[in-house]
């Protein structure tokens, strides 16, 4: 046997789920730190040797560990309106908000170690004196989305509070001494500020050159970052790239992340078996959600009557008359199932449930039409009624929620 004939080395297995879960952590929660996410740390330490080439090589992504913090900072697909900063009620940021966050994040980077918050709205005041932007921190509009951007802040382990009462700051103006971890900050915008002339270009995504590998990155990120892929929607290099390769990429995807590959004519989907690489959980709890899965029922079956008709490809649209007929239909059959805000309000419910369901990519929203795609077949329901304990026996699709 010649040296180039030797069998490669075996693996360990139990490294191999180490490094998985620690991409898997990262993917998860793009900045771990030793004080909220210290057993994931570890292991990213651990693996760095082989997770940081995989990263740059697999995904395009640059994966930066340091003795207190891991950072992957990915640069997304392109910009994505579903997946914003939320704040803690669940509400998503508006662009007040994003401003008054980018304003803290300019002050933050001269400010001292330790800061009183008062200190702070006074170095937010200075950075909107500089950009030319008009706030009004006395009043309470402006108050309170300061205030969303420092709790943003805090859960991203930028700050913490050492001493006071942040939680109420805005509507009491109590005290509160806040810590500021420089090294997270440091690191914390994925954007090359410093080649950023505009606002677009802090958004833009840049292309990955083909020498480079661009058409397995861009594949490989849909995939990662939105588990539904759509060869019709791939270059043409994209779609050469997948057909040549798409079975080895069950092989990548398992190893790497434990996701199994489901691929199909239209395309692919990425499945996680353990639901936790997702920041949407779908269906989920809540009216709304469970009103949204049985309107996916309706449309795929809408969708069904349009492909036989001759539509095909990933997406059918379907008339939004006709999305809209059925979810009436599905209100009258599951109303009492609702919560009463729901119940009092099909419209409002109508535009949330298609809201939960464009952000997890299986329709869209094309004004005239709906867009529903192929994979939402995967998901469409089959409901049963079910007697409740309750003394009247009433009938009941789910548990009315608060």
């Amino acid at each position: 046997m010649t040296l180039d004939e030797r069998p490669a080395p075996p693996t360990d297995p139990y490294a191999e789920a180490e490094r998985r879960r620690a991409a898997r952590a990262l993917v998860r929660t793009p900045l771990l730190h030793a004080d909220g996410h210290a057993d994931d740390l570890a292991l990213v330490r651990r693996h760095q040797r082989e997770l940081v080439p995989m990263f740059a090589d697999g995904l395009g992504y640059r994966l930066v560990v340091e003795p207190t913090l891991a950072r992957l900072v990915k640069t997304g697909l392109h910009p994505d309106p579903t997946r914003g900063l939320r704040r803690r009620n669940g509400t998503p940021f508006t662009p007040r908000r994003y401003a008054l966050l980018a304003l803290t994040l300019a002050a933050l980077t001269r400010a001292r170690r330790q800061v009183m918050v008062d200190e702070l709205v006074a170095g937010v005041r200075s950075a909107a004196a500089d950009a030319g932007v008009q706030i009004d921190l006395d009043g309470i509009t402006d108050r309170r989305a300061l205030h969303s951007a420092l709790t943003a802040l805090v859960d991203l382990g930028v700050l913490s509070e050492r001493d006071g009462d942040l939680e109420h700051w805005a509507e009491r103006h109590t005290e509160s001494l806040l810590d500021v971890h420089r090294d997270r900050l440091a690191v914390l915008v994925a954007a090359p500020l410093s080649t950023c002339e505009t606002p677009e270009d802090v958004l833009a995504v840049p292309e990955v050159p083909s020498s480079a590998g661009g058409a397995r990155i861009a594949v490989r990120r849909h995939l990662l970052e939105r588990p539904v892929l759509s060869t019709g929607e791939l270059s043409e290099e994209q779609a050469g790239w997948w057909r040549r390769n798409r079975e080895r990429e069950r092989e990548w995807f398992a190893r790497w992340f434990g996701l199994e590959l489901e691929i199909r004519a239209e395309g692919a989907l990425a499945l996680d078996r353990d639901g936790e690489l997702t920041d949407l959980t779908f269906p989920g709890a809540g009216s709304a959600r469970h009103f949204a899965l049985l309107l996916l029922g309706e449309l795929t079956e809408a969708a069904r009557g349009q492909d036989r008709d001759g539509a095909g490809g990933a997406w059918t649209p379907v008339a939004a008359s006709t999305a809209r007929s059925a979810a009436d239909r599905v209100f009258r059959t599951w109303r009492r199932g609702l919560r009463k805000a729901h119940q009092a309000d099909p419209d409002a419910l109508w535009a949330e449930a298609l809201a939960i369901l464009a952000a997890t990519g299986l329709v869209r929203d094309e004004g005239p039409t709906l867009l529903v795609h192929a994979a939402a077949a995967r998901y469409a329901p089959r409901p049963e009624l079910v007697t409740t304990a309750g003394p009247a026996g009433e009938r009941s699709l789910f548990e009315e929620d608060a």
